[in-house]
């Protein structure tokens, strides 16, 4: 059985960035892998995914019907694939309507959790999704928060709960019970070398210096935004105001962020904002 390694996060928290690497590094072609064939396959609430090791469609189930499937479905994508799974994952860590936790431990390897400062998500994520600023601070401060795209439709994706930024943040590093190395995207920029090496040692992979420093070069802001110039990213949203790979750096919010909106923002997820270094 091959174990799977969760790179987990809220929305818009380094999540592509780290895949990136991750892909660089582990083909070690020395030049750009390919943004849209990105290593570990599909965001693990992919539709496809699903109904594929399911054993029936998603679209023939309720919502919470969903969600008692996901960790068989993991647990057969375990079992049967030949090689580590590296697999996204924006869901907060929860448990389904039979006590079954959604991303189960015992074919958890490890847990990978991407944190960004929540003022920085949410212009991250309202470019990202096309909506206001003050629509992402509302989700970001509901403890019920989700992201489903369209009921009215056969979205790419499953119901993803997200529940507050706050909460998310907990679900994973607190109440998981699975091996998690909490990585911040702020020290992504301002340590490269430092937070990426981390995520090879918390994968239990080998620690080239020399392939770290290379996988971090080609895996750098202005190399993947120049892809996507040239051949697009297919996870970009049709409906986003602004590229995939928009500014990537901190403390933008101070430019776009209504300080109202912060406040509240502050307001609601300040206890873990602070353990974070946020305050």
């Amino acid at each position: 059985m091959n174990f799977i390694n969760w790179l987990a996060s809220y929305p818009k928290s380094g999540n592509t960035w780290a895949r990136i690497f991750l892909t660089n590094y582990l083909n070690n072609t020395g030049r750009p892998l390919d943004i849209n064939r990105l290593e570990g396959g599909p965001i693990a609430s992919d539709r496809d995914l699903f109904d594929r090791w399911a054993g029936v469609e998603a679209s023939d189930l309720s919502f919470d019907d969903i969600d008692d499937f996901r960790p068989h479905v993991y647990r057969q994508m375990a079992l049967h694939i030949k090689h580590p799974l590296y697999l996204k994952v924006h869901d907060a860590c929860t448990r389904n309507s039979d006590g079954d936790m959604l991303f189960p431990r015992d074919v958890t390897s490890a847990v990978i959790y991407l944190i960004r400062n929540p003022l920085d998500v949410t212009v991250s994520y309202a470019h990202h999704m096309g909506r206001s600023m003050a629509q992402v601070v509302d989700l970001i401060c509901d403890m019920n928060g989700s992201v489903y795209e369209n009921p009215k439709r056969l979205s790419p994706q499953l119901p993803q709960k997200l529940l507050s930024w706050s909460a998310h943040v907990r679900s994973w590093v607190d109440d998981s019970g699975l091996p998690v190395t909490v990585v911040r995207y702020e020290d992504m920029l301002a340590q490269p070398e430092k937070a990426f090496e981390c995520i090879i040692r918390a994968l239990k992979l080998d620690v080239d210096p020399i392939r770290l420093s290379n996988a971090i070069a080609l895996s750098s802001f202005e190399a993947v935004r120049q892809q996507e110039r040239q051949t697009g990213f297919k996870e970009r949203p049709m409906r986003a105001d602004a590229p995939f790979f928009r500014q990537g750096r901190s403390g933008a919010w101070r430019e776009e962020l209504p300080q109202a909106l912060a406040d509240r923002i502050i307001e609601f997820n300040a206890d873990m904002m602070q353990r974070f270094g946020y305050l």
